[in-house]
Order: structure tokens, then sequence, then C-alpha cells
């Protein structure tokens, strides 16, 4: 990578569009913040693009602000997707190894991946990605690295991940219609998972939970391979919606005692303690009644996450525990009742590789920058035409009319 190249990831979330620029150097390990800004979010709802021209107004704007903090013209992405359409699933490649003295090429695990991608779906749905779990040659399992070796008949294991074609193509026209080149488009919960797991927990068995404010994104590694990931469609945004509901008051002021006051353990609280906000006509609740509304819905996340786990028999069994990211995670307590509600050890996930930014709601769009210092790196090692020149090329056949 160039000395000191500059790579701006753009996290389109439910509450709020965020976008990071920064610059790593040769040499260095952490990457230099050039410019992280944030604005409430418009056209978005649940994770999912709803209104083009409004999501891209706002980002239009934090493109005006880059520009402004660091004399920087942003032109190109690395862009989140996000919402409950997404969806993955177990496939399964085959191909014919391509060359007369039989040693599998670049080219042929290209194939082979492709053709895992080739999935019975409804006319509406499509694969956006896929994630080698392992290879077979000639009948033998666990390959993790085939290039070069010999046979006649190569296979791929891997997890397929898809979604739906209309919330995929806004996802695209909101950010090229800002004039904004896509170089990589990452789930959500994987560009969190980037930016606060590392390789034991991923070798061991982790699971990540992303909780954002309309969607909370779930992905489980084991031996460093991605086995599952699901978006369930509950955030903290429903949190705020239950206080409002239960204390009978506005939803800014629900936000506003969520963030001041909420706990997820009613019963760590005194009962007589009172809790006023206002003055002309004071809301008047208790700090137990409050934290019951917040434990209930909390719970529900992770009961999802437990149907979730159970589908691939991870249930309790993850060595490495559960790891909480996102602005919800910063909810008081919230690890010890993910501890006692998953039968899991808990840690509450932050951030690493830039310092200063230590915040859970900023893992994915750290994660985004991360992905592309990967991707970017991995290009030097890759002839010409592959690497991120390939993945650029595949992301626009797959998007794009």
């Amino acid at each position: 990578m160039a000395k000191g190249h500059i790579i701006t990831g753009l996290d389109l979330g439910t509450g709020a569009i965020k976008i990071l620029v920064a610059s790593k150097k040769a040499g260095e390990e952490n990457l230099e913040v050039l410019s992280q800004n944030q604005e409430i979010s418009s056209g978005i709802r649940r994770g999912v693009v709803i209104d083009v021209d409004g999501a891209s107004e706002v980002i239009n704007s934090l493109i005006s602000r880059v520009k402004s903090d660091c004399g920087q013209k942003i032109t190109s992405v690395y862009v989140n997707i996000d919402g409950g359409h997404i969806f993955s699933l177990p496939s399964r490649g085959l191909i014919s190894v391509s060359r007369a003295d039989q040693k599998i090429s670049e080219e042929d695990i290209q194939r082979v991946l492709q053709a895992a991608q080739t999935v019975s779906l409804p006319s509406n749905k499509e694969i956006f990605d896929v994630f080698p779990k392992e290879f077979i040659v000639d009948g033998e399992k666990g390959i993790k690295e085939p290039l070069g070796l010999q046979g006649v008949r190569l296979e791929a294991e891997v997890l397929a991940l898809g979604g739906f074609s209309p919330y995929l193509k806004n996802l695209t026209q909101t950010v090229l219609g800002v004039d904004l080149q896509i170089l990589d488009i990452v789930c959500s919960p994987l560009a969190a998972a980037r930016a606060v797991l590392n390789n034991k927990q991923k070798e061991l068995g982790v699971a990540l939970l992303d909780i954002g404010a309309g969607t909370s994104g779930l992905c489980v590694f084991e031996e460093n391979d991605l086995i599952h990931l699901a978006i369930i469609p509950v955030g903290s945004t429903n949190i705020t919606n239950d206080i409002a509901i239960g204390l009978k008051t506005d939803i800014d002021i629900a936000e506003r005692i969520k963030i001041e006051f909420g706990t997820c353990f009613p019963q760590k609280v005194k009962k007589r303690e009172k809790i006023e906000i206002g003055e002309e006509t004071p809301l008047i609740f208790s700090q137990k009644q409050l934290s019951g509304i917040v434990q209930a819905r909390v719970s529900e996340i992770f009961d999802q996450v437990n149907k979730e786990l159970k589908k691939i028999s991870r249930e309790k069994f993850l060595p490495a525990g559960i790891v909480l990211t996102g602005g919800g995670a910063k909810l008081p307590r919230i690890a010890e009742l993910a501890k006692k509600e998953l039968k899991l050890p808990c840690k509450i996930g932050k951030p690493q590789g830039f310092p200063g930014l230590t915040d859970p709601a900023l893992s994915t769009v750290c994660g985004l920058v991360l992905s592309g210092t990967d991707l970017e790196e991995k290009e030097r090692t890759f002839e010409f035409g592959e690497g991120v020149g390939s993945k650029i090329k595949r992301i626009f056949k797959i998007f794009l009319p």
C-alpha cells in the first residue's frame, strides 16, 4: 500500500450515518484518523435504504464536512450492508482443475467459488458474497489453501450471503448517486468483527453481536472461518420506543432517559429510588420500573441470538464466548445480562487500531476502513486483474443493472 494512502468507511446506520477517513503509513500498525463525522440518518429504516434521495443528501453533507476537516476530496468508499433481508446459507461448488499439469491455480479457486454462488433462489433474491470454510481436492477434506496443490477435482464448502435484490440496488444507487465509487460492500456485523475480534477468539469459537439502532447483527466464527451470520430486526431504538410507551412520554425524552438512567438489571437498583424528569409537568418514575422495561427488550434480543446459535449447535458452546459491540452495547450491565441469558462468557468489544476511537458505536465504520486496508494490502500479492480489481468488478456485476 502506498505511504499515507487514504481509506474511507461509510456506515449507513438506522440511527446515524457515519464516515471515517483514515491513513495507513508504511511500517505503522495503527491508522491515523483524518476525519470522523456522523449525522442523524434519513431514508434508512432497520438497516435498509428506503429513500435513496434522503440518504444521499446526508452522505453529501458528510462528504462536505470531511473536505472541510482535512482538505481531502473523497471519491471512493467501503460501505456496509444491513437489514433483516440478509440471509446466510451453506453451499458447495465443484469444478475440474483446468491446467494440464493438474496444479490448482488462482483461476481454479475463483471458478469454484463462483460455482458455489450458483444457488437456487427466488428471482428477487441474490447471493452477494461467499466465505470459504474448506476446500476438497480429489475427496481430501479440510484443506484451507489449495493453491499449487495437484488434483483433478476441486470442491469448496462455503457460507453464502444473500439479500433482497431491490434493497441491494437501493444501497448502491444511494452511494453511486453522490459520485462515490464503491470499492467493497461488507455486511455490518462482519465489519464490526474486523474491528473488534482477534484471531485467537475466531480460532477458538466466538460470536459477535453488534447492537445497532434498528438491527442487531450476529456473526459466529470457528477455526478462523465464518460459520453463521444473521441480522435480527430489533435494536436499541426498540428499547427507546418501549420506554416511551411504558412511561407514557415523548420519544426524545425516552431516549434521554435510556442514555442517562437505563440499566439491564432491575434487581440491582433500590426500590425507593425515584427519578424526576422535566420542570413544568415532571415525569416521575422508579429506576426499577425503567430497568424492567430495558431488560425485557434486551432479553428478547438475546433470546433471538440463542435461537440462531441453536441452528448451528453452538448454544452455550463457544469457548471465546460472545462479544457485544455497537451503540446498544453501552447499556450498563448488558454484559452481565448476556452472560446470564446466553450462558457464555461475555465482554464489551471496542474498535482496535485507531488511537482515540474506542466507542463501540464506531465498530462498524472502523471495521470498514480496516477491511479496506486488508484488501488493498492483499492486492500487492496478486497478479494484475485479481485482488481488489476483481472484487470491484464482481460487486458491480452483481449490483448494477
